[in-house]
């Protein structure tokens, strides 16, 4: 019941009625397209959701819903109970909001109380509907929210995002705030470094199989990449081209593409997860790179099966000397 307890992580989604809350917990993990998200309602109180992450990893995601009345029970009646075992609070402001000032204030209250409870708890706030602001604008406008809530969130740490359903930056954020939740991260990620350096990968990329967010990666390549927030969309690209084969009562498994400088390799890699390799021209045969897929394949679900076992534990056993481990020579074909 412990390491069960230790695996299942509250989250508290915040913020004024009519910020966007639900519209993004929508589309991140319940396949919804921004379009679609119109004909979602005012949330009442508060929606429990429970959402598998990588297997082992349970998000209770609490969506309060941002009315007044439902904020003043929250911060007077519920407080204990809204506010206690927190391990992350997700803040959400609608940046065209006329009543800034009052969102503060409701904001510092929360702040308070969460510091109250669960005074461990990570703090992201998102600026939200950002693609209502004129280009040009964003990042002063973004940077000055940033330094007030800064400055009201009672010396507690936060991390700010901008964010808008109509673009990456959805992805990018809930992608930051689920990796801090991955208990397993620091030997996942030592994989994945030895199966991009003995694969001779430009690029590795580890998706989460069903809201297809990016839990790491690993770039080796020779120059740096124009394209920083590439990762985030591709996760907007494959979720919607997964939704429109589902509409056509298909089923996404694996993708190729072959282009005049590299060839880009997406399949399934465990049972929650999906991997994306990037290989340089001419560096292997597609069969190469499928079966190495294919051999790492064995060695991350094995990892995951342990990391189930072990619950919540970060580092210690079974890190980069594990018998076994993805980047062993058995079976990988280097190029």
């Amino acid at each position: 019941m412990e390491e069960r307890k230790g695996r299942k992580k509250k989250v508290l989604l915040m913020g004024k009625s009519g910020s966007g809350k639900s519209s993004m917990r929508s589309i991140v993990f319940s396949n919804y397209v921004a379009k679609d998200t119109r004909r979602l309602g005012a949330t009442i109180d508060v929606e429990h959701s429970h959402v598998r992450f990588l297997g082992n990893l349970t998000l209770n995601l609490w969506d309060c819903g941002g009315q007044d009345a439902f904020m003043e029970n929250y911060l007077a009646t519920q407080r204990d109970h809204i506010f206690r075992n927190v391990e992350v609070l997700i803040y959400v402001f609608d940046i065209e909001s006329r009543e800034f000032d009052r969102d503060l204030i409701t904001y510092s209250s929360c702040i308070e109380a969460l510091r109250d409870n669960s005074s461990n708890a990570r703090i992201f706030c998102l600026i939200h509907k950002m693609d209502l602001v004129q280009t040009e604008l964003r990042e002063r406008l973004f940077n000055e929210r940033r330094d007030v809530l800064v400055s009201r969130s009672l010396g507690l740490a936060i991390t700010c995002f901008q964010t808008s359903i109509w673009d990456e930056t959805l992805y990018k954020a809930w992608a930051g705030i689920v990796y801090t939740l991955i208990p397993n991260l620091p030997q996942l990620e030592t994989h994945l470094h030895r199966f991009a350096s003995i694969a001779d990968a430009e690029e590795v990329i580890l998706f989460e199989r069903t809201t297809f967010l990016v839990i790491s990666h690993v770039t080796r390549a020779p120059t740096p990449n124009p394209y920083p927030d590439r990762f985030e969309k591709i996760s907007n690209i494959v979720k919607q081209f997964k939704q429109s084969c589902s509409k056509m009562a298909s089923n996404f498994t694996a993708f190729e593409l072959r282009a005049a400088g590299f060839s880009a390799f997406i399949d399934v890699l465990t049972p929650n997860t999906y991997i994306l390799v990037v290989m340089p021209a001419g560096a292997a045969e597609s069969a190469t790179t499928l079966m190495n897929i294919a051999v790492a394949r064995k060695h991350f679900e094995k990892l995951e099966r342990d990391s189930s076992v072990r619950g919540g534990e970060r580092g210690g056993g079974g890190g980069a000397g594990e018998k076994g481990g993805a980047g062993e020579k058995d079976g990988i074909i280097g190029n």
